[in-house]
C-alpha cells in the first residue's frame, strides 16, 4: 500500500450570488439636480433590481469603463457655485467607487483534488501540466520548476525570506542564505518531501497558480494567481505520486498557498477541502481557497458551509511544523471513554489516522471489546482474521453487517476544543484492504514514546477526512467540519462551467 506510519507521521509531529432583489449598480441611471443659479448636474444612483446571476458576474468582474466612474458636471464658467462643486466632486466619485464593491466581492478560487491509488496521497493541478501534492502541514509551495517561472531575488534579511525559512524539518541541514544576514545574497529556501523528510536548498521564483473562480456551485472563469514557490531538485520527488512535480503547502504560514491566494485575490485567508473517496478516475474532490459557499449536485441548493461545526485552532509548539492543530479533550468508543488528551492534527500526508502509543493501546482494546459485545447482544458476531500491517484488528467482511453508514461497528468520537464532537462511523473507521477483509483504519504512531506530550495524541489521516467538508479558517483560527450525507460524495461537485458568463 506504500504506507508506513513512521514515514508519514514525521513532518506532521516534531454564498453563491442570490437571484433575489439586491442593491446593484447595473447601467447606473442618472438623476438631475437643478439650481436656479447653476447648470444641471447629473449624478448616478443605484437601483433595486433583480438581475440574473450571469449579469451580476459580468459587471462585478469586468473592468469599469470611464462612463461608469465619471460624474458629469455642467455649469457656467461664471457660476459662483463652481468652487463648491469642485470640492464635492471627489467625494461623489469616492462614494460611487465605494458603493460598487458592495455587490461585487472577489470570488474564491477552485481546483479539483485527485487521490493517487498507489501512494494514497492527494494532488491538485497548479500550473499547466504540473500537479502538486496536497500537504496541510506544508509551509511552502515547491516544485521542480520546469517552466514558466521567473527568479525572485529577495535579500536574505527580507521578511519574505524569513517566512520561507520559518520552519526547517528536523534532520534537514539548512545552511547558507536562509540564515545569512548579508544583504548582498539572495534568499534560499529549504523545501522538503513530506513523506521521506528529505530536503534540499532551492531558490524562490515567481510563478502562477492556474485555477478557476467559483460561486460555490460550479467554476466561473479561469484565473492566474501570482505566487511564490521554491525550486527543488527532482530527487526530492521520491515516494510522491507519479507525475507530481512538487508540493502545495496548505499550512497556516505566510508563504503557504492559502495565504498567497488570499493576498493576491483579496479573499479571506481560509480554504475548504472535500477529499474524494477512492482513487478511481472521475472521483474528484474539491479545494476552494477564499471560503464558501459549497454545494454539490446531489444536494442542490444546500450550502454545506452553513452546517459546519467549529473547533478552535491552537498554535503549534516551538519547533513543530505550522500544521493545523486542534485541542483533543477525549476519545470515546461507543459510550466508553479511553485516554486521549492532547493535540490533534489534521494531516493529508497520513493516509490513515495515527494514535500515540499511550492512546492507541486502550483505544484498540476498547474497540475490540465493544464489537464483541455487539455479538453477545444478538448482533452479528465479527470473525477476526489475520491482521494486515500496519493494522491490528481485521475481520471477515462476511461476518460484519453492512449498512448505509458502512459496516455496523462501534462508533468513534473525538471530543475537541469547545466541546465539538467529530464522530466516525463504519464508513470512516473501517477500510477494505483485500477481498473479504476489512480492518480498523487506525494505526500506531511510530517513533514516539508513550505519554510524550510533545507529540500530538492523534494525527487525523486522509481516509477519515474523505467525503467530509473541512474549512480551515486561518484568519479566524478555527476548523469547521461536517460529514456529507449518505450517498453524497465530494465527487458530486459540478465542475462544468455555467453558460452565460
Amino acid at each position: 500500500m506504500g504506507f508506513s506510519p513512521s514515514d508519514r507521521s514525521r513532518p506532521c509531529m516534531p454564498s453563491p450570488v442570490r437571484r433575489s432583489t439586491i442593491r446593484h449598480c447595473r447601467r447606473p441611471k442618472p438623476f438631475n439636480y437643478s439650481s436656479p443659479s447653476a447648470g444641471t448636474r447629473h449624478y448616478f444612483r443605484c437601483r433595486e433590481i433583480s438581475p440574473p446571476a450571469s449579469t451580476i458576474y459580468k459587471q462585478c468582474h469586468t473592468p469599469l469603463s470611464k462612463s461608469q466612474v465619471t460624474v458629469r458636471h455642467q455649469t457656467s464658467p461664471a457660476n459662483p457655485e463652481r468652487k463648491m462643486a469642485a470640492r464635492l466632486l471627489p467625494l461623489l466619485v469616492l462614494a460611487v467607487s465605494l458603493a460598487w464593491p458592495a455587490s461585487c466581492k472577489p470570488l474564491p478560487v477552485l481546483v479539483p483534488v485527485t487521490k493517487d491509488p498507489a501512494t494514497l496521497l492527494y494532488t491538485i493541478p497548479f500550473h499547466y501540466g504540473a500537479d502538486l501534492v496536497v500537504d496541510t502541514a506544508g509551509p511552502l509551495v515547491w516544485s521542480t520548476c520546469q517552466r514558466g517561472h521567473l527568479p525572485a531575488e529577495f535579500p536574505c534579511n527580507s521578511p519574505t525570506c524569513r517566512l520561507a525559512n520559518a520552519f526547517h524539518i528536523p534532520g534537514c541541514r539548512a545552511r547558507g542564505c536562509g540564515h545569512d544576514t548579508r544583504k548582498d545574497r539572495t534568499c534560499t529556501a529549504y523545501p522538503y518531501n513530506p513523506v521521506t523528510g528529505a530536503c534540499a536548498p532551492g531558490d524562490l521564483v515567481h510563478t502562477r497558480f492556474v485555477a478557476n473562480t467559483t460561486d460555490g456551485v460550479h467554476p466561473v472563469s479561469q484565473v492566474n494567481v501570482r505566487a511564490l514557490a521554491a525550486c527543488a531538485p527532482s530527487r526530492l520527488l521520491k515516494s510522491l505520486p507519479r507525475g507530481a512535480s512538487g508540493v502545495a503547502g496548505l499550512a497556516g504560514s505566510g508563504l503557504a498557498l492559502p495565504a498567497q491566494v488570499a493576498s493576491a485575490q483579496s479573499v479571506p485567508n481560509k480554504f475548504l477541502l472535500c477529499l474524494p473517496r477512492g482513487g478511481s478516475s472521475g472521483n474528484t474532490g474539491v479545494a476552494i481557497f477564499g471560503g464558501g459557499p459549497f454545494q454539490v449536485s446531489a444536494q442542490p441548493g444546500r450550502d454545506f458551509t452553513q452546517e459546519l461545526v467549529y473547533t478552535p485552532l491552537v498554535a503549534a509548539k516551538k519547533g513543530m511544523p505550522p500544521a493545523h492543530y486542534v485541542s483533543l479533550q477525549s476519545i470515546a468508543v461507543e459510550s466508553t471513554r479511553v485516554p486521549g488528551a492532547g493535540a490533534a492534527v489534521v494531516c493529508t500526508k497520513v493516509p490513515f489516522t495515527l494514535l500515540r502509543p499511550d492512546v492507541y493501546r486502550p483505544f484498540v482494546d476498547a474497540f475490540a471489546r465493544a464489537l464483541k459485545a455487539q455479538g453477545a447482544q444478538g448482533g452479528p458476531v465479527a470473525r477476526p482474521v489475520k491482521p494486515v500491517p500496519p493494522f491490528e484488528l481485521c475481520y471477515d467482511t462476511q461476518s460484519l453487517a453492512n449498512t448505509r453508514i458502512g459496516y455496523l461497528v462501534p462508533g468513534v468520537t473525538l471530543t475537541l476544543g469547545g466541546g465539538t464532537n467529530w464522530t466516525m462511523n463504519g464508513l470512516s473507521s473501517m477500510v477494505d484492504l483485500r477481498p473479504g477483509t476489512a480492518c480498523l483504519a487506525f494505526a500506531r504512531m511510530e517513533g514516539v514514546k508513550a505519554g510524550d506530550r510533545s507529540a500530538p495524541a492523534v494525527l487525523v489521516g486522509g481516509f477519515q477526512m474523505e467525503n467530509t467538508v473541512l474549512e480551515f479558517d486561518v484568519a479566524r483560527k478555527r476548523l469547521g467540519f461536517v460529514r456529507l450525507p449518505f450517498f453524497t460524495q465530494c465527487g458530486h461537485f459540478n465542475f462544468t462551467k455555467t453558460t452565460g458568463y
